[in-house]
């Protein structure tokens, strides 16, 4: 796998607040609340302004109970689950996340389609796990700050799901990062967890999205501007890994990042599809 990028390297990180970020962001809301796609959507933007898609698919991996399924609701725009259910099956979720690219100036549609599958059904079904790892890009390996035992299970996730899939993208998140006085995962955990795996690691809250004025539908843009570093890490990471995978960057140590709680051009592998 190539090493991670220098964050901000490869992504505008604040782009999607600048004026020109916002135009771009109107495709995905609809009166200031996300838009939801089926797997055969897909945002319009007017002709003037269309952009290319990159599409990528991302198994989310974690203990019962991390908080995976509140993850990618609150990446999709959608309600958190206010209490636990366990996933049943293979739930899928498509998120559209337009951003710049720092070298060349052009903007991308990244369009990530998320997989959760319940740990129960995983352990019973044999056949649910190859079925999420196949043909997928990027694995997001989840713990949650409020459960020493799923931040040390870590290890045993990466080789049991990625340990034999190299050229795959792999993150880490920490979830409930909201609840810092019950944190069960202190700092100096976290710093020699980085410095093993060489693996970005993000942090998110799992507190219910900001409202609009009516106090019942959630802010589409409050709730972008929640999520977007982990959205633009994403588009970093698999942009990057295309590149080098394509040949058209080398893989060296000089990429790896200083601050994986942070937020080269060239086209990647045949992934890219012009915007309708």
């Amino acid at each position: 796998m190539a090493r991670p990028p220098a964050p901000g390297s490869v992504i505008v990180p604040d782009w999607h607040e600048s004026a020109e970020g916002k135009e771009y962001l109107a495709c995905i809301l609809r009166k200031n609340c996300r838009r939801v796609f089926g797997l055969l959507e897909r945002p319009v933007l007017p002709p003037p302004v269309a952009i290319d898609t990159a599409s990528y698919k991302i198994f989310v991996s974690g203990k019962s109970g991390v908080g995976k399924t509140a993850l990618v609701a609150k990446l999709a725009g959608l309600e958190v689950p206010v209490a636990h259910h366990e996933t049943t099956g293979i739930q899928t979720t498509v998120v559209f996340w337009p951003a710049k690219l720092q070298a060349s100036d052009r903007v991308v549609m990244f369009r990530f389609e998320f997989w959760d599958c319940g740990e129960s059904a995983l352990k019973k079904f044999d056949h649910m796990l190859p079925t999420c790892k196949e043909k997928t890009d990027a694995f997001l390996f989840l713990f949650s700050f409020t459960d020493r035992a799923s931040f040390e299970d870590l290890p045993g996730q990466l080789a049991r799901v990625a340990g034999e899939a190299p050229g795959i993208v792999r993150m880490v998140i920490g979830s409930k990062f909201d609840q810092y006085m019950q944190t069960d995962v202190p700092e100096r955990d976290l710093t020699a967890f980085r410095q093993a795996w060489k693996l970005p690691l993000l942090r998110v809250k799992s507190v219910p999205g900001r409202r609009l004025a009516d106090g019942r539908t959630l802010d589409g843009r409050a709730g972008l501007a929640d999520i977007a570093h982990v959205l633009n890490g994403l588009a970093e990471q698999l942009w990057y890994q295309d590149q080098v995978a394509a040949g058209l960057l080398p893989n060296t140590s000089e990429n790896t990042p200083a601050d994986p709680y942070s937020q080269p051009s060239g086209d990647p592998r045949q992934r890219a599809a012009p915007m309708s």
